[in-house]
């Protein structure tokens, strides 16, 4: 694959996709530096997450199809929120991946993924649109899902709760022996900021989701957060521990006093 804009280096917002291993590669897109990767294989082409309005989601389609003269045959969901889901009906002819609990999350939240979108600088008639025409899942992945596009085989994991409670990963495992292997962690990491956690998150379990992760793909994977620099795995060690930390119960106190009264 070559990149669809040579010029620059891939950082935020750059046009450049970022190759990461044979047939490999991810984008950072402009909009909350929010990462896309992409996998192709002799017989399918995957995106993993499709950024935060239609509009996002057809200039992927675009380049995708220039970089690799095909069109997407499969679009995995790493979550529901807004960001990474709503250019998805921009690849109608695709197969959508999704952690089995997602479906329902993307049902109750809609109106407030577009309220979301709104409140962070999305234009508003671009968010209706995207919410009015917001793609479900019809591949549910409950636990993990393997996926041959054609000599590349990748792996698709909930490895545990975290950000959501819907959190699923794309794992790539190298093409040869010697290939490290690609992890598309989706908001499990991230490396641009302190990683977010709203109601929908379950601090108590995240940390043991990173360890989850490096399991995953072990000491010489490259890790792709859903924001942010791919990063390896001390990275993730030294996120699992600052999670760990950030969101550990608080200690009781061991002397309370004399009861009241």
């Amino acid at each position: 694959m070559e990149s669809v804009e040579s010029a620059g280096e891939p950082g935020a917002g750059s046009s450049v996709w970022e190759h990461l291993a044979p047939g490999v590669a991810r984008r950072r897109l402009p909009y909350l530096d929010v990462t896309v990767g992409l996998v192709v294989g002799a017989d399918g082409v995957l995106l993993v997450d499709t950024g935060s309005t239609l509009e996002a989601g057809e200039e992927l389609r675009r380049q995708v199809a220039a970089l690799t003269g095909r069109e997407v045959t499969h679009v995995v969901l790493t979550h529901g929120h807004f960001d990474h889901v709503f250019g998805t009906a921009a690849f109608p002819g695709a197969a959508v991946y999704g952690e089995a609990s997602l479906d329902g999350y993307l049902r109750r939240e809609r109106e407030a993924m577009r309220e979301t979108a709104v409140e962070l600088g999305t234009d508003p008639l671009e968010a209706a649109r995207a919410a009015s025409a917001l793609v479900h899942p019809d591949r549910p992945v409950l636990g993990e899902l393997g996926l041959d596009l054609g000599e590349r085989p990748v792996r698709l994991v909930h490895p545990g709760r975290g950000h959501t409670g819907h959190d699923l990963v794309v794992v790539v495992p190298g093409a040869t022996a010697s290939d490290p292997a690609v992890v598309f962690c989706g908001d499990l990491v991230e490396e641009s900021g302190e990683p977010q956690a709203g109601e929908d998150a379950v601090p108590a379990a995240w940390a043991a989701t990173v360890d989850a992760l490096l399991a995953l793909g072990g000491e010489t994977a490259r890790y792709v957060p859903g924001h942010g620099a791919v990063v390896d795995a001390r990275f993730l060690r030294a996120q699992r521990d600052a999670l760990a930390e950030r969101f550990a119960e608080p200690e009781p106190d061991p002397d309370p006093g004399p009861p009241a009264g």
